[in-house]
C-alpha cells in the first residue's frame, strides 16, 4: 500500500523517526544528494565510498527519503539495482534542484572568488608523476582551501562511478558525455640505445628502421607505425615485430635504455636521454603522429570554482610542461 507523501516541513521542524533524520530543508537536500549519488555511482557501497561514510548510513538515508516522499525509489536485489518509475522522476528533479542550489550557494558565498573543497583528478602516469606535479603545487598554493586527490590512471572510462571531477587524457576523447578542452599536442620521435646501431650508423629513412628490434607501446602502436616527414609532410608506414610490448611510457623508456629495442615515444620524455647520448634520435627528419592532450570533465549545469580554476591553470601549464604546440 502506498502512503500519502508528507509536505515539506518548515526549517527546524524535527521528525520522530527512529532513524534520527530531521525534516528540515537542509536534511531533505542531504537525502536527495545521497539518492543522486547512489544512482550515479551504481551501488550503495560505491556511494558510501565517495561520500566517505558507511553503507548502512547510505541505506538509512535512502529509506528516510522514500518514507518522506511516500514512494519507492529503487528496486534492489542481491545482484542488481534499478530505478522505479517514481525513482526516475525523482532522480531527474533531484539533480535539477541540487544544481540550482549549488549555483545559488556559489553566488551567495562568493565561491567563485574562494575555491574550496576536494578535487579528484585522474592523470596519465607519466604526466602525473613528472611534468604536472609542479603545476599542481602552484594550484594548491594559490588555493589553500582546496585539497586534491591525484589519481594516476591512463584510462578513465566512467567519471561518475569513480567520483572523478576531471581527467587529463592523451588521445581523442570518445565519450560524448564529457566536455573536452584541448590543451596541447605531444610530439613523438623514434629513438634507440646506441648499442642497437650497427657500426654506429644512424638510420635516416623509415625503411631502415624495420630491421631493428622494436618495443611497442600497446596504447598507440603494436605492429606498424606511420611516420611523417617534418618538411615535406610525406607519410610512410613501416611494419615492426616487437620483442616487448607495454602500456607504460616509463617501462618503454627503460627498455629502450637497456637496448632491448627501438621505440616511438614522447619527445619530452626522451629529451634528457638524447642530450646525454644515452639514446639516439633515429630517422630524425621523420616523426610519429603527435597525440592531442585534453582535459575532460562531465557535462553539468554548474561547475565549482575549484574545477574551473584547475582547468584554467592546466590550459596554461600543460603546453609549457610537455613542449607542445
Amino acid at each position: 500500500m502506498t502512503t500519502k507523501p508528507r509536505p515539506f516541513a518548515a526549517p527546524g521542524a524535527r521528525s520522530h523517526s527512529s532513524e534520527g533524520f530531521t525534516d528540515s530543508a537542509s536534511q531533505r537536500f542531504e537525502l536527495m544528494e545521497t539518492f543522486v549519488r547512489i544512482v550515479e555511482a551504481g551501488s550503495l557501497s560505491a556511494a558510501a565510498a565517495q561520500m566517505r561514510t558507511t553503507q548502512p548510513t547510505i541505506s538509512r538515508r535512502l529509506q528516510a527519503l522514500e518514507r518522506s516522499l511516500g514512494v519507492r525509489l529503487l528496486q534492489r536485489t542481491t545482484h542488481a539495482m534499478r530505478l522505479t518509475v517514481d525513482g526516475e522522476r525523482c532522480f531527474k528533479r533531484a539533480k535539477q534542484l541540487l544544481a540550482s542550489w549549488a549555483s545559488f550557494e556559489a553566488d551567495v558565498r562568493g565561491a567563485q572568488e574562494e575555491p574550496e573543497g576536494l578535487l579528484r583528478v585522474a592523470v596519465p602516469h607519466a604526466f602525473g608523476q613528472h611534468r604536472l606535479v609542479e603545476p599542481l603545487a602552484t594550484y594548491l598554493s594559490d588555493h589553500p582551501r582546496v585539497s586534491v586527490e591525484w589519481l594516476l590512471r591512463d584510462d578513465v572510462r566512467d567519471f561518475i562511478a569513480n567520483g572523478i571531477d576531471c581527467a587529463i587524457q592523451v588521445g581523442e576523447p570518445s565519450d560524448p558525455a564529457v566536455v573536452a578542452v584541448r590543451l596541447s599536442n605531444v610530439s613523438r620521435i623514434v629513438a634507440a640505445s646506441p648499442s642497437l646501431l650497427e657500426y654506429g650508423a644512424v638510420p635516416e629513412e623509415p625503411e631502415q628502421l624495420m630491421s631493428l628490434p622494436w618495443l611497442a607501446l600497446r596504447t598507440y602502436y603494436r605492429t606498424e607505425l606511420t611516420l611523417t616527414h617534418a618538411d615535406t609532410g610525406e607519410k610512410r608506414r613501416i611494419s615492426i615485430n616487437p620483442r616487448m610490448s607495454t602500456d607504460n611510457l616509463y617501462a618503454l623508456r627503460s627498455a629502450a635504455l637497456l637496448g632491448i629495442g627501438a621505440c616511438a615515444s614522447s619527445a619530452w620524455l626522451l629529451a634528457e636521454d638524447l642530450a646525454a647520448q644515452r639514446l639516439v634520435h633515429l630517422a630524425p627528419k621523420w616523426q610519429a603522429a603527435a597525440l592531442p592532450v585534453y582535459i575532460i570533465y562531465p557535462h553539468a549545469q554548474f561547475y565549482p570554482s575549484r574545477l574551473l580554476r584547475f582547468v584554467a591553470l592546466m590550459r596554461e601549464a600543460v603546453p609549457l610542461a610537455i613542449g607542445g604546440l
